[in-house]
């Protein structure tokens, strides 16, 4: 048996003890979970959207009678949009809008770690800034254009013109800084 949900959440319970759950309703991917009706059960779980996927299996006995989570996602909208070669030009030097641009491929651990600042700063500075991201990988044309050597490197530009980069997975502090500094002027 196959089943199909989107945006909720929910826990399980077996052997005859009481649920008790606290959700909020979100709007999450679809997701398939296939499981099969046995003692032991079996639960797997995956969901992609344009950006992330997830999967993940759990296994329990059920006569237990302990709760697991079998769908979670905490950001179903993601603030950071990618750009590439082809765009960079509209979207980011033709931008009246501030633009923050993070230099980035799958394979950097550092760039992994950057990406939820990023994503935080993304939703706070909403409407004062756009946030992009730039795969090395796929654009390396726009990365040789601005030098980058190393990655994670985030750059800023006003007015389509570059005003800072930093590079290295700094501190939320450091970025918000340098946001600070050119909405400021």
């Amino acid at each position: 048996m196959s089943l199909e949900f989107s945006s909720v959440l929910f826990t399980t319970t077996s052997g005859g003890g009481a649920s008790v759950a606290d959700f909020k309703r979100l709007h999450l991917p679809t997701c398939t979970a296939a499981r099969p009706s046995s003692p032991s059960v079996r639960v797997s779980v995956s969901f992609s959207s344009s950006t992330a996927s997830f999967g993940r299996s759990f296994s329990r006995r059920s006569n237990s009678s302990s709760s697991c989570v079998v769908c979670k996602a905490s950001k179903a909208v993601d603030q950071v949009k990618e750009v590439k070669e082809a765009g960079w030009q509209s979207l980011v030097i033709g931008s009246e809008t501030p633009v923050l641009v993070e230099f980035w491929a799958p394979w950097c651990g550092p760039c992994r770690m950057i990406a939820p600042v990023v994503d935080e700063l993304a939703k706070e500075y909403a409407g004062k800034i756009r946030c992009y991201k730039l795969n090395t990988d796929e654009s390396p044309n726009v990365a040789k254009e601005y030098g980058i050597r190393s990655i994670p490197t985030v750059l800023f530009f006003k007015d389509g013109e570059r005003k800072e980069n930093i590079i290295g997975a700094v501190p939320k502090s450091t970025l918000a800084a340098m946001i600070e500094k050119y909405l400021e002027a």
